[in-house]
């Protein structure tokens, strides 16, 4: 198993354990797992982010720490903080990211995932500039959470 599979496996166990919010010491899981500090900032980015429904706070510094939060998963607050987290601008791989959170979470099911995907994928906005096309995404992507919601 890879290291990154390692430090993100015993961070979902800390979470497990205590009840979704986990401080952690950056320097510690970088000796504990024998890696850089820099190798806990990339899995904590790429598996821990908003998209994939956690909130991370950071305090850098001889006493600082990592803080992850679950959030949690009733429908309306799982969509809420999801339409909270994206921006004015949206790429593909992170809304897929965000679907597949919500899939996995069973705030929506399969058929929506594909709609909205579909609705917010390239093909769909090829008339769009390429540049404006992740303002556009964002901004429809959120539109079908709100209505999900109503």
């Amino acid at each position: 198993m890879a290291t990154s599979d390692l430090i993100a496996n015993f961070i979902q166990e800390i979470l497990d354990d205590a009840g979704g919010i986990a401080e952690l010491q950056r320097g510690s899981l970088a000796e504990r797992f024998s890696c850089v500090p820099s190798q806990i900032n990339y899995v904590i980015s790429t598996r821990f982010s908003p998209e994939h429904g956690y909130i991370v706070e950071s305090r850098r510094g001889g006493g600082g720490y990592i803080r992850i939060t679950r959030v949690q998963t009733s429908p309306r607050r799982l969509i809420m903080h999801t339409v909270n987290s994206v921006g004015d601008r949206l790429d593909l791989r992170t809304a897929d990211a965000f679907v597949s959170n919500m899939v996995g979470a069973e705030e929506i099911d399969e058929k929506t995932a594909g709609l909205i995907i579909t609705a917010i994928g390239d093909n769909s906005l090829r008339p769009i500039s390429p540049e404006h096309r992740d303002i556009v995404r964002a901004s429809i992507f959120k539109q079908m959470l709100v209505s999900i919601l109503q």
